[in-house]
């Protein structure tokens, strides 16, 4: 699980802390780079909800315009200590230790990256007062879905139903890879 030569010097050092660390569930490079892209069309305070090893926030780092910060929680404080290494000597990252909800009154924000599989914390009534007006959400994990209603796991998958149908955000299917897709939505 070395990191691939072509990506960012801060995404490398990610994955090789991951690897130190046993972790290996973190954002994927076709994703990362939709992140970078849409970084660097932000300022403000972009957030994380769920750091793991920090390799999302890497890529989002990487696209990062100055004057942008980024926060990023993670509710497993050994996951937490791994993502803060990353980025000691970087003023820009904020790693907190700590459960999501708990960045409620630091926005809003003007980027929000999330994992769809957390329903609790995901779906768009949740996160519409945390991000301000034109504001980017990501949710990745996504596995791609033609249908309607979409499904996911032999179920009608409510979350991505949710993003797609609420009138606060424009929300597209976005595959980043055959067999995973995310969900870009823009707060109107």
């Amino acid at each position: 699980m070395s990191a691939p030569p072509d990506v960012p010097n801060i995404v490398a050092r990610a994955f090789d802390v991951s690897r130190r660390r046993g972790f290996v569930s973190f954002c994927r490079n076709e994703t990362g780079r939709l992140l970078a892209m849409l970084s660097a069309t932000r300022t403000g305070t972009m957030a994380e909800f769920g750091t793991g090893t920090g390799v999302g926030t890497a890529w989002l780092r990487s696209g990062m315009r100055p004057g942008t910060r980024i926060l990023t929680a993670e509710l497993d404080p050994k996951l937490a200590v791994a993502a803060a290494e990353i980025f000691t000597e970087d003023e820009r990252v904020e790693v907190v230790a700590a459960d999501w909800s708990t960045l409620r009154d630091r926005g809003p924000f003007s980027l929000l990256f999330l994992d769809a599989r957390e329903p609790e914390s995901s779906g768009p009534d949740t996160v519409a007062d945390l991000v301000e007006p034109a504001a980017i959400v990501v949710l990745d994990d996504f596995t791609p879905c033609a249908s309607w209603p979409p499904v996911h796991g032999g179920r009608v998958d409510t979350l991505r139903e949710q993003w797609l149908v609420d009138p606060r955000f424009t929300t597209a299917e976005v595959m980043v890879a055959a067999d995973t897709s995310v969900l870009i939505a823009t707060r109107r």
